[in-house]
């Protein structure tokens, strides 16, 4: 096969499945565990098998990029969004990986989940993720990687309310709806002016051009990332979405999803290498991010907050040498922590018993390991940073203070505005003859 057909046929697979076995649910049927375990199996071999071909082939043929041009999803005259495919070598890592890992992670979650409720649903979303994870890897143009970017998005919160029988997953999806949501308002405008400014919002295009409106669309994509990744002043909701299952936060959040953010941060180097602005602002929010985590990581109780916050750390390290212009460094970082991430999250529950083993046969006396510099301030300081790491930086209770209650307050006034209408009262008519009689 040649690469114009891989490459679409990489990307459909995985949406095929979903579609396929979406209509099966929608129309009452049922598929046996083992079955969706053998579907899920040979699905993602196919697809490592195609990302293989799909990079040889590049490698025999010496080349750098493949496009792969679809035509036109939407067009009015002189304006159109083309559906154009991209894959180079920073794509190619990145599909690579997703492939993999995810293929991994539906292995391992035929026998996490098994006989849960929401064994097909999980499996339902593991495929409409995958499809939306290698849109945003390929897509050719800012158009078509927003579509990949809200498919990542919802399958994200609708995993972390996976356990919806409890109230504190839905609540937990809520607020990461809502931080998304914020994010995303971002990547909107840029796109929007983008198309204003420029007429198009293809890589070629962009990345091209040098002037203050490229480095204003730069801010604002960097701050679209920062949401999508948990870091700088979206850096609460990655700890709430710790609800979801095991194998949902090994591959969102420890490998792909929250990864996305500093690819895209990659694909638009050049814009923010030229932008003073948005240099700054991703090696401060990188830097800023990974002090929080790394106290925040030292004071969780629990393993898997721990870990998030440890990858909200190494991510924001990964942000802070894309600002400085260490892309090749900041690709292995990527890479190597995904993976690291994804065996951290599913080997959660090993890692907790193999300690507790090693701590009773040493008869409870094993020593603390890692370096803690700070031991080098003075107390009170010491003190100060460590009430703060316990509350995470009073995240949420700034953010409640700040955001959520003006929002409210303001929601209330403009409730002044909206119409109202009578109520209508239903009387017994027992008790108007009795009032009647009362009266007579």
């Amino acid at each position: 096969m040649s690469l114009q057909t891989l490459l679409p046929l990489l990307i459909a697979t995985p949406a095929g499945v979903f579609l396929l076995l979406s209509v099966v649910w929608l129309l009452g049927g049922h598929v046996p565990e083992r079955v969706l375990s053998r579907i899920t199996k040979a699905v993602y071999a196919f697809l490592v098998v195609v990302a293989a071909m799909i990079g040889w082939q590049m490698r025999a043929g010496g080349l750098n990029a493949v496009h792969v041009e679809l035509g036109d999803w939407f067009a009015v005259e002189s304006y159109h969004f083309p559906l154009s495919l991209l894959i180079d070598r920073l794509s190619l890592a990145l599909v690579g990986i997703t492939v993999v890992l995810a293929g991994i992670v539906g292995s391992f979650s035929v026998r996490y989940l098994h006989r849960d409720p929401g064994f097909f649903r999980f499996f339902l979303l593991l495929y409409l993720f995958t499809f939306g994870a290698l849109l945003v890897f390929t897509a050719a143009s800012l158009d078509l990687l927003i579509c990949g970017w809200e498919i990542v998005g919802i399958t994200s919160v609708l995993l972390v309310a996976f356990f919806q029988y409890r109230p504190e997953p839905v609540g937990n999806a809520l607020r990461v709806f809502a931080t998304y949501r914020a994010a995303d308002l971002f990547m909107l405008v840029a796109i929007f002016l983008a198309h204003h400014w420029f007429g198009t919002a293809t890589w070629p295009g962009l990345l091209g051009i040098e002037n203050s409106g490229a480095s204003f669309i730069a801010v604002l994509l960097v701050i679209a990332a920062g949401g999508k990744s948990s870091q700088g002043p979206f850096c609460g909701w990655l700890a709430r979405a710790m609800e979801g299952p095991t194998p949902s936060s090994a591959v969102f959040y420890g490998a792909i999803s929250v990864h996305a953010g500093a690819y895209l941060l990659l694909r638009i180097e050049p814009l923010i290498r030229q932008s003073a602005a948005a240099t700054a602002l991703v090696i401060f929010i990188g830097l800023s991010t990974a002090f929080l985590g790394t106290l925040i990581h030292r004071t969780s109780a629990d393993a898997k907050t721990s870990l998030a916050y440890a990858a909200q750390t190494q991510i924001g390290l990964i942000f802070a040498e894309i600002g400085l212009g260490w892309t090749t460094l900041a690709l292995i970082h990527l890479v190597s922590h995904a993976m690291l991430r994804t065996l951290q999250f599913l080997r959660t529950p090993s890692m907790l018993r193999d300690y507790h083993r090693i701590h009773a046969a040493a008869g409870g006396k094993l020593s603390p390991t890692g370096s803690h510099y700070e031991s080098l301030l003075p107390a009170a300081v010491q003190l100060w940073l460590y009430r703060w790491a316990l509350g995470r930086g009073f995240y949420d209770s700034l953010m409640d203070r700040w955001v959520v209650a003006p929002i409210h307050a303001l929601a209330r006034m403009l409730a002044v505005f909206e119409p109202r209408f009578p109520q209508r009262t239903t009387e017994a008519p027992h008790a108007t003859k009795t009032v009647e009689t009362t009266v007579s």
